[in-house]
């Protein structure tokens, strides 16, 4: 295909624009001009008829604010009008030759004249009137108002004046969208054509910012030089790209790795400063107490047992230890899966809470948790279980006073909140934001005697937060509540009242 010049291209577009403008013009004045000029008289009689039918609803035809807009309403429109009353009594006249109108008024009602109806409804006929004696054209509105005045209004259809303001007026609306549509075909047109060259201009701006998505798109109709420079830049785009995207991987990598590799540093310091730590004082203990059995420090059987009591006791504090410590790190390390299931929360509780029957008895507590119901839900079932466990054990080694643990479960729209609450000493303020730490013990004193570790609500924060969840502890003047949030599964979620969560 032939190629042209953009000058070329440009000249001829815009000779057949303005051509195709004058001509759409000259047809538009021919054809339509006529019908405009007609219907535009019959729309101003109407609007006429509209406002002096207002006036009379609102009895103002005789006023005196009525008279300036009466006057305006025939001089601005070259309309003759007369009002008369059911008795015949004149009420408004635009002319003095009343006599003129009147007659008027009866040929129209006696149709005694060659008249065309226009337009007619139940208020007035517009007609269309033709005065051979004059060898004129009217048109004629002929109509009664709301109070029973009659009213008629003529005006010229061949009025010079009128007829060149109307033309120019016409021809004003028709240039200007002639030439409103030249320039959208023109706009259009040229955006067409320098379209290859400004894509090529953001293709090399984009590159600048190394940006290379945008590619160059072959068109038939440009030029063969665009074409040739739009295939080399895309050549070049796809060669620059390739390369920085080849960088770019090789750098997130090394980055990565760097990064990782002071993460898993970090972590086994943290680690074996905490093991270590945590550690020191029952491998003393046993270290201490193993000693004396081999020295023999008490001969009696009483003695020994008590030794071998407090080394097995301190052994197993070690073991739970390091199994929590073992849990906590495959959840933060994420090497433990996630595995989401629809199960009974109802079930899983009352399991946890008759797994720890045999504490709840010993430490004299009572436990309340009325739901009955199924209540299903979303989340991994054994994770779940690990938490409920952690805060009812938890609840169980610090509750006091008339000693109760509260368990409930309320539904708000597609959640669940499960709560613990245990009566007892509220949490130290500075201490609330510090207790999902690992290792951090509120009550040094009070953990060591129950062989906590301060891992647990470690291990509640690390569970939570892998499944997407919100968790948290809320202080009451007589205890502590620790709750958890999950998604309900289906319509058997429907749950019983349960306790409230005001505790006062």
């Amino acid at each position: 295909m032939k190629k042209h010049s953009l000058t070329r291209q440009i000249t001829s577009i815009v000779s057949i624009l303005v051509a195709g403008a004058i001509l759409l013009c000259w047809v538009l004045n021919t054809t339509l001009l006529p019908r405009y000029y007609m219907h535009n008289k019959k729309h101003v009689l109407m609007e006429n008829y509209e406002t002096i039918s207002n006036a009379s609803e609102q009895d103002k035809l005789e006023s005196d604010e009525f008279t300036v807009t009466f006057d305006n309403l025939c001089s601005n429109g070259n309309i003759m009008t007369l009002i008369l009353q059911p008795d015949g009594k004149v009420l408004r006249s635009s002319v003095n030759d009343l006599d003129a109108l009147r007659g008027e008024l009866w040929n129209v009602l006696l149709h005694t004249d060659d008249m065309e109806v226009l337009y007619s409804n139940d208020q007035y006929q517009l007609l269309r009137k033709n005065d051979t004696r004059l060898d004129s054209e009217y048109l004629v509105l002929v109509g009664v108002l709301e109070n029973g005045d009659m009213i008629l209004m003529r005006t010229a259809v061949e009025s010079i004046r009128e007829s060149a303001a109307i033309s120019n007026r016409f021809l004003l609306f028709v240039g200007a969208a002639a030439i409103v549509s030249s320039l959208l075909v023109a706009f259009f047109t040229t955006r067409h054509i320098t379209k290859p060259l400004q894509q090529l201009t953001d293709i090399s701006k984009r590159m600048v910012d190394l940006d290379f998505n945008a590619k160059y798109e072959s068109n038939r109709s440009n030029s063969y030089e665009v074409e040739e420079l739009g295939n080399h830049i895309n050549r070049l785009s796809e060669n620059l790209e390739r390369t920085i995207s080849e960088l770019k991987t090789a750098n997130v990598e090394l980055q990565d790795d760097i990064e990782k590799k002071i993460q898993i540093d970090e972590m086994r310091k943290e680690f074996l400063s905490n093991v270590s730590h945590e550690l020191k004082t029952p491998l003393a203990l046993i270290q201490g107490y193993a000693e004396g059995l081999q020295e023999c420090i008490n001969d009696d059987a009483e003695s020994r047992d008590f030794y071998c009591e407090v080394i097995m006791d301190e052994a197993d504090k070690m073991n739970k230890m390091v199994k929590k410590l073992l849990t906590l790190n495959q959840i933060e390390f994420g090497n433990e899966a996630i595995t989401m299931e629809r199960f009974d929360l109802t079930e899983l509780i009352q399991g946890v809470i008759n797994a720890s029957a045999i504490l709840l008895n010993q430490n004299e507590i009572t436990l309340n948790f009325i739901q009955q119901e199924p209540l299903y839900a979303w989340a991994d079932e054994f994770k779940v279980e690990e938490v409920v466990t952690n805060y009812l054990s938890n609840a169980i080694h610090y509750a006091q006073g008339e000693k109760r643990i509260d368990i409930t479960c309320v539904q708000k729209d597609d959640k669940v909140r499960v709560s613990v609450f245990n009566t007892g000493k509220p949490i130290p303020e500075e201490d609330v934001d510090n207790i999902w730490i690992k290792f951090y013990k509120v009550d040094k004193a009070r953990t060591r005697e129950y062989g906590g570790s301060g891992i647990g609500l470690s291990i509640v924060k690390a569970i939570m937060e892998s499944m997407n969840q919100k968790y948290g502890v809320i202080n009451y003047e007589n205890g502590v509540r620790f709750w958890f949030e999950l998604e309900l599964a289906g319509e058997e979620s429907e749950i019983t009242p349960a306790i409230s969560e005001k505790n006062s």
